[in-house]
């Protein structure tokens, strides 16, 4: 284990914490693409909610992360997509603080469709976390400093496959939960926050996956971690890596597990809601309904409603309590990303480059603003501080309101 970690000596790490506003990992602070926000844009213009848009080298599939008055996002260039690099961005006028680059240390072969730095970066308010489809971890404190760096790909070579992964990680108290699955070798692991070094370690079932794992509480004062995949849907104590649940019926490998109220909310062939059962190790199933399954995009819980998008662009709204279907709204299509909502407005962005924001406080759910960016959005957007991170192929865009 010592050969593959290279651990740097830090005297200290900065102080910042995570404040109420921060977006520190995919689908932001509650892992159900929920923001806290109340100032976020309402409409969007074309000529007047550009606040800035910055070029990004190479390809990134990653979504942008913000803490304070920083906006991290990760993106790998050359031509096998072997250098590796993490940014660090001023929030304010989309200025470059500081870039880092690394060589990938496993495989960088991907499917067309998805790149090298397909996973999000997690933070906890001290640390940046990156992880990259060649199973490269790095970590970095918010100014950029290196605090270690981890090739899991010469610890464990069989987890990699051509396809690509893009998995991204969740920070629990002092420990890191990274998700790997191939066809060749699968596990989860629990890694210290400080040093790089495993926890613990399980194994999963061997099928390709990019669902990534979700902190849930499943009963009061206690935290688990969920993983899903065609395998089945575990829980897990962060600290120990123990399994709470184990439902071995298939779930999505794409769309991620959306934490509700108690609830766990789950794509297995349809939309399922998932609740802690006192007498068995496997959940209880609430209800189950196939006409609000959602395509790639991970389900999203606000308050009493859930809400799920299909590839090709309808959005269903149904309700937390039975998963009656309430309304349907279609959007032009096709999508690859998640929702994400703050202030009664989801907002999702489209594959060929359009930003929608539709008002779910109206009756049947509206779409009130569109903007065209006129490139691929792939990835899930990020709210933070009033404003609206979106990446598109070859920019990250600031909007905010008009």
């Amino acid at each position: 284990m010592t050969k593959t970690i290279f651990s740097l000596t830090v005297a200290c790490l900065t102080t910042a914490h995570l404040l109420a506003a921060d977006w520190p990992q995919f689908r932001g602070p509650h892992g159900n693409g929920v923001s806290d926000e109340t100032d976020a844009p309402a409409t969007l213009d074309a000529a007047k909610s550009i606040a800035w848009a910055v070029e990004l080298p190479g390809r990134g599939l990653s979504s942008p992360i913000a803490i304070g008055d920083r906006v991290f996002i990760t993106s790998a260039s050359g031509p096998r997509q072997e250098r590796l690099h993490v940014f660090c961005f001023n929030a304010k006028d989309g200025s470059k603080r500081w870039e880092r680059q690394f060589w990938a240390t496993g495989r960088t072969m991907t499917q067309s469709k998805t790149c090298v730095a397909a996973p999000t970066p997690v933070s906890d308010g001290r640390r940046i976390f990156a992880q990259f489809s060649s199973n490269d971890l790095i970590c970095l404190d918010l100014d950029g400093n290196l605090l270690w760096l981890r090739g899991l790909t010469r610890d464990y070579p069989n987890a990699s496959n051509s396809i690509g992964l893009s998995s991204s990680p969740v920070v629990v108290g002092d420990t890191l939960v990274v998700q790997v699955e191939t066809d060749c070798d699968s596990f989860v692991a629990g890694i210290d926050v400080a040093t790089g070094v495993n926890r613990w370690k399980a194994e999963r079932p061997r099928n390709r996956n990019w669902s990534s794992p979700v902190v849930f509480a499943d009963k009061p004062g206690r935290q688990v971690v969920a993983i899903q995949g065609l395998g089945g849907m575990i829980t897990l104590l962060p600290a120990t890596g123990e399994t709470v649940w184990n439902r071995t019926d298939e779930s999505a490998n794409i769309s991620s597990p959306t934490p509700g109220d108690g609830v766990l909310y789950i794509s297995s062939r349809a939309l399922v809601a998932l609740q802690a059962d006192s007498e068995s190790h496997t959940p209880k199933e609430l209800w189950r309904n196939h006409l609000i399954t959602p395509g790639t995009s991970s389900p999203l819980v606000l308050g009493d409603r859930v809400f799920t998008l299909a590839g090709a662009g309808k959005l269903s709204c149904g309700k937390t309590s039975t998963g009656e279907r309430l309304w349907t709204l279609q959007l032009k299509g096709p999508f690859s990303s998640s929702l994400v909502a703050a202030g009664g407005k989801l907002y999702a962005g489209n594959e060929k480059g359009i930003v929608f924001i539709v008002d779910i406080t109206k009756p049947q759910g509206e779409i009130v603003s569109q903007l065209d960016l006129g490139q691929t959005i792939l990835c899930t957007p990020a709210i933070a501080h009033g404003a609206l991170y979106i990446r598109s192929d070859g920019k990250l865009w600031k909007l905010v309101k008009p």
